[in-house]
């Protein structure tokens, strides 16, 4: 039997790239998959195996200045019509959005061509380029039923599908044996795909006050490539035992050594760290669209899977916090309960959703 085509719409940062290659990786059983992607999503999957790749070059809306401006729409514009040439010679059956601005024109360009395509959001609130698609697109899929942002006549359109993760996430079992001792603080700092500046210039200092009191902590740290030799020096000189890495695709090596996470409030990663159930402490990036990192992060912590710290208090607030936390162990067993909101069904549920919106009649 002759597979359906399928593209999957990505790029930007790795909340959205690592699940469309899962989701990509998942569907491949039922479909001939294609991913497109930016140039930052491009540099992020080059080096995985055996997935189809199409670079289309997009860019967000800059409303900066009137050249920035101008120099945006030409880029939009230019993604469109690479992406209707695409579209026009691969002919799918169905076209999938991930969201984000790199999405939003291989969507278009589907809708142009009476092509059927649905979109999936993981953030708490809507991102823009989804507000944008929600009138065209057959369905959207999403991670929360909560999700704020949508007018309540697309309600119908919405469909509860949980975090898409990947793949290695869900295979991950940490043992409890791993999560029950606490008696080393083994701490795991992530910033996202592109590495977060204020972690490394804010947090070593909380770690050498920590390291002074009766906490033995190692730390495991995510950061720029131009900030190896500055944290390397830092821990060498104060005796605090470290590991530096910058970007990896190799995430559940660190998640097996860590009891604690130090993060940014994207969605992708906060929905891994409740997979795996490690306690975490998310510090939502100020600038992020929308505000949807706070949104994130907020959800979580009312829910109990993990703490909520602004970017403002690190320097006051970040050291009880992590002692509060590893000293009243409660929180720490009480996560161990928690159930997932991921699992491996959520790839049988989308294909079957996604052979639905193909065979239903326009």
């Amino acid at each position: 039997m002759i597979k359906k085509k399928i593209i999957i719409a990505t790029g930007g940062t790795g909340g959205h790239v690592f699940p469309a290659y899962s989701l990509a990786k998942n569907l491949e059983k039922n479909y001939n998959v294609i991913l497109t992607t930016d140039n930052r999503g491009y540099n992020l999957l080059k080096n995985y195996k055996n997935i189809s790749l199409v670079k289309i070059p997009s860019s967000p809306l800059i409303k900066k200045n009137i050249f920035k401006f101008f120099i945006s729409i030409l880029a939009i514009i230019y993604s469109l019509l690479r992406s209707l040439l695409f579209l026009i010679i691969y002919r799918p059956n169905i076209v999938v959005g991930m969201g984000g601005y790199s999405s939003f024109p291989v969507c278009i360009a589907a809708y142009i061509l009476r092509i059927k395509f649905t979109i999936y959001e993981n953030n708490l609130i809507i991102g823009k380029a989804n507000r944008y698609l929600l009138p065209f697109t057959k369905k959207i899929f999403v991670s929360f039923r909560e999700l704020e942002g949508i007018n309540s006549k697309y309600s119908k359109k919405i469909f509860e599908i949980g975090n898409i993760v990947r793949q290695e996430i869900l295979n991950l079992n940490l043992t409890r044996e791993q999560n029950d001792k606490f008696d080393n603080l083994n701490i795991l700092v992530l910033g996202g795909s592109q590495g977060a500046k204020i972690f490394a210039k804010e947090l070593p200092e909380i770690f050498k006050k920590l390291n002074n009191s009766q906490l033995s902590i190692k730390v495991f740290q995510q950061c720029l490539k131009s900030q190896n030799d500055q944290l390397s020096s830092f821990y060498e000189k104060t005796n605090i035992k470290y590991e530096i890495f910058n970007f990896t695709d190799k995430i559940t090596d660190y998640y097996l050594k860590s009891n604690i996470v130090i993060t940014r409030a994207g969605a992708s990663v906060l929905g891994e760290l409740i997979s795996v159930k490690i306690p975490f402490i998310s510090i939502p990036l100020p600038s992020s669209a929308d505000n949807h990192q706070q949104k994130n992060a907020e959800f979580y912590k009312k829910r109990g899977f993990g703490y909520l710290l602004d970017e403002k208090d690190i320097k006051n607030n970040l050291y009880n916090l992590i002692n509060l936390i590893f000293k009243k162990k409660l929180f720490l067993n009480n996560l161990l309960k928690q159930r997932q909101y991921s699992n491996k069904e959520i790839f049988n549920i989308f294909n079957n959703q996604l052979e639905k919106i193909i065979n239903e009649k326009n």
